[in-house]
């Protein structure tokens, strides 16, 4: 650590180093934000997490993470959080009954699930994702957790793509309490 630098921002800063850059995935002009390599390194996806936790709301009875790398984040940090973990998946995934919303991704169109009794009414939610992007996926999220008459309570992610816009859109949806761990203006 860098005599003077805070705990955080030497978290921050680690998590940052292990994020490498792949350009032209998946598709060309594409910049993709690879997380194997932190995710590979024990003390980089404790700092991930812990950043994670230390940015959510208190009171959260329960975190959503969104198939399939929100799913990495987000039981962590349930976990430290004594929370309960709510899985939001692809079509075909869920057994039962479910709920669905189907939004506009970067490159396509995609939609989510969640069984219809994951959430009670009332419930304070933090949804955990890797990347805040276009801001469609929370937003999606967002929506299921609202048909469940659950309260979103804040949100939180790996890395925000803020060129991409996304808390701006989500901020005109009324979801304006997000956490990141890193952003790229």
């Amino acid at each position: 650590m860098v005599p003077g630098q805070s705990d955080q921002a030497a978290r921050r800063e680690l998590v940052q180093s292990l994020i490498r850059e792949v350009p032209d995935f998946p598709k060309p002009g594409v910049t993709f934000s690879d997380i194997t390599p932190l995710l590979a390194s024990a003390r980089g996806f404790e700092a991930a997490v812990v950043e994670l936790v230390s940015s959510a709301p208190s009171q959260v009875d329960v975190v959503v993470g969104m198939e399939a790398r929100g799913f990495i984040f987000g039981a962590p940090v349930a976990l430290a959080l004594g929370a309960g973990f709510v899985p939001v998946r692809k079509p075909g995934k869920l057994p039962g009954d479910v709920l669905s919303q189907t939004f506009a991704l970067e490159y396509g169109e995609e939609t989510l699930n969640v069984h219809r009794d994951a959430l009670t009414p009332g419930a304070r939610v933090l949804v955990v994702d890797d990347v805040l992007a276009t801001g469609g996926t929370i937003g999606a999220t967002a929506a299921l957790i609202d048909q469940l008459g659950a309260e979103l309570v804040g949100v939180g992610v790996l890395i925000e793509l803020g060129f991409l816009g996304g808390r701006v859109t989500l901020a005109e949806r009324g979801i304006d309490v997000i956490n990141a761990v890193v952003t790229a203006d």
